[in-house]
């Protein structure tokens, strides 16, 4: 996060608010690298997305998505071939690729070739799930693209040329009324909301 581990740790340190809840949890206010991976994890375990239309349509439910996104759904995986990339039950490949995002900069961003000094992941980011997009704007690595009409014409004109793009980056040529129906379909895959019981704290 543009950031070096010991620098985030002091920073986190110096915020008091924190200290405590890091005694609580980890049993020990200072806070370590290896302390806010685990908080982090830790949250991320409580991030469930489920039982979207998508989902139930899959199951059997026909009624469950629109017309609009049953031919949203034709173009995410025959026209436009979106589950290259972003497949499975949480619709992606948790793979690296280079859309060319931010590569037409002066300085563009690295990407995963910081970490591993390959020439074939310059540019490289980790492909995200499409599970709740709607509600996850702005898009990209670097937040460029603010809503998913953005993110739709970004890729239907083929990303953005540059060195290492990824070969399954093509121009599309989707119909205005494709590009639409596309979106409905993303939404399809928001999860119904899912309610957590959290059982009382034993007693000490």
């Amino acid at each position: 996060m543009d950031n070096t581990h010991d620098a985030m740790a002091a920073k986190l340190n110096g915020i008091q608010g924190y200290r405590p809840l890091f005694q609580k949890a980890f049993g020990s206010p200072d806070i370590s690298i290896d302390t806010v991976a685990k908080a982090i994890a830790t949250f991320e375990r409580t991030l469930l997305s489920g039982n979207s239309a998508y989902d139930r349509y899959k199951a059997g439910n026909k009624s469950a998505m629109t017309r609009a996104q049953i031919r949203g759904m034709d173009v995410y995986f025959n026209k436009a071939k979106c589950d290259q990339c972003h497949e499975g039950i949480n619709f992606t490949a948790n793979a690296y690729a280079n859309l060319g995002i931010g590569t037409d900069k002066p300085e563009p961003d690295t990407g995963r070739f910081a970490v591993t000094k390959d020439p074939g992941d310059w540019a490289k980011f980790k492909t995200p799930t499409l599970r709740d997009i709607s509600k996850t704007a702005p898009y990209m690595h670097d937040g460029s693209l603010k809503t998913l009409e953005e993110v739709v014409d970004f890729y239907d004109k083929g990303g953005t040329l540059n060195k290492n793009l990824d070969e399954k980056i093509k121009k599309l040529n989707l119909t205005a009324e494709q590009k639409k129906d596309l979106m409905e379909f993303l939404k399809a895959l928001d999860g119904a909301p899912i309610h957590i019981v959290v059982p009382p704290s034993f007693p000490q």
